[in-house]
């Protein structure tokens, strides 16, 4: 005889239970696959479609639950893009037939998606970018380059906003797509870091076709998309919540032990550290917890902006203890193309590398100063004189 759970954690708690009976594997495609169908992949989303309908709040128990039986999450960290800005971005403005297609191969990473925002000549305003998109019947033909597009050289899809109206201002003349990256048209080159990866790429399209069913939300609304997708992402980078001790001030304690330092100044400058990236984990929990479905607020961009200053604060003073080691690149300075974002910080010297990183991607950190100060301090905001101008009018580099 069944019951019906009688509280939204009863009935994680038999989600849970039933998935790990399921499970013969407690990681890979089908153990994935099986949390999404059991709704615990975006607890948060709408059933059918990887979730339960419940608070957000409730997704870091289901994690931390399955954690502590064994379970790994490497689909966080291959697909992060898909998963920590696609899916919302899907959940929030996509069709039952686009969620239905793309929600749960994304969350079993078993398709990579990749973002393309940033153009050469729109940086920190990302509305201002020039990439046309021309109606033809049922398809569009998208023409132009996108720059820093992260794993693009793996990806299948890729999130991608186009001018499709110069004659209106830029903020009113975008709109957002999802695109195949084997599509005929798309060639990815890469752009080789101080790391000598290339996790980065350059995008080119020439006449390429995407089917009007492949665009997300209405023609014109994709500025609204891509906020919703840039808040989502820098609550992806910035607001990791990772367990205590981990991660780069993990790092600066194992150096610090394993090199026997007993200087006291270094002893409270890792004290300090460690007090710094703590403080910053426990609010970023408290941030989750507080989180809205869908689009994100400016938390967001807080976390983001202390966790790129503190890594890169930690890193450093990682490499400081290494002394004359921290001269020296483990393996060699080679060139490769690694299929997973981030993961050059697996030596303190390599993580100090691509630190440099933290203040540039996903918003620089003057861009964030912008938004807090406008957003939640409530100051007055830079002047934009082509706020009204059509987009064809106005004077660019």
């Amino acid at each position: 005889m069944t019951t019906t759970p009688n509280t939204e954690q009863e009935l994680i708690d038999e989600r849970i239970g039933q998935l790990l009976a399921e499970s013969t594997e407690r990681s890979g495609p089908e153990f994935w696959g099986k949390m999404y169908d059991l709704g615990l992949a975006w607890v948060h989303f709408s059933e059918g479609f990887g979730g339960l309908g419940l608070s957000p709040k409730y997704q870091k128990g289901i994690i931390a639950s399955l954690r502590d039986k064994g379970a790994s999450f490497a689909n966080y960290q291959t697909n992060l893009l898909g998963i920590g800005m696609g899916g919302p971005v899907l959940s929030a403005h996509g069709t039952d037939e686009q969620k239905m297609r793309w929600l749960r191969p994304m969350f079993t990473a078993e398709e990579i998606w990749c973002q393309m925002f940033s153009e050469p000549g729109s940086g920190s305003d990302v509305a201002s970018l020039s990439m046309r998109a021309v109606r033809d019947g049922d398809e569009w033909i998208v023409n132009g380059q996108k720059v820093w597009t992260t794993l693009a050289h793996v990806a299948s899809w890729g999130m991608l906003v186009t001018r499709t109206d110069p004659d209106v201002p830029k903020h009113q003349g975008l709109t957002y797509f999802v695109v195949d990256m084997k599509s005929p048209g798309v060639e990815v080159r890469p752009l080789y870091q101080i790391t000598g990866e290339a996790e980065f790429n350059e995008v080119y399209f020439t006449d390429t076709r995407i089917p009007d069913s492949d665009r997300v939300g209405e023609v014109g609304d994709g500025w609204r998309l891509t906020l919703t997708t840039l808040m989502n992402e820098r609550v992806a980078i910035g607001s990791n919540v990772s367990p205590r001790g981990s991660g780069a001030i993990g790092d600066a304690v194992r150096v610090f032990n394993e090199k026997g330092i007993t200087d006291r100044l270094k002893r409270d400058q890792l004290a300090g550290l460690w007090v710094e990236a703590e403080a910053m984990r426990l609010t970023n929990i408290r941030a989750s917890d507080h989180r809205k479905k869908g689009v994100p607020g400016p938390e967001g961009s807080t976390g983001k902006l202390h966790w790129a200053d503190l890594n890169k604060r930690i890193t450093e003073f990682t490499l400081d203890l290494l002394g004359a080691d921290g001269l020296v690149l483990p393996g060699g300075y080679t060139q490769s193309r690694p299929s997973v974002a981030g993961l050059s910080g697996q030596t303190a010297q390599r993580a100090f590398l691509r630190a440099r990183a933290n203040s540039i991607e996903g918003g620089t950190s003057e861009v964030m100063k912008n938004i807090l100060g406008e957003r939640v301090l409530g100051l007055p905001g830079e002047p934009r004189v082509d706020k009204d101008l059509p987009w064809k009018d106005v004077p660019r580099s």
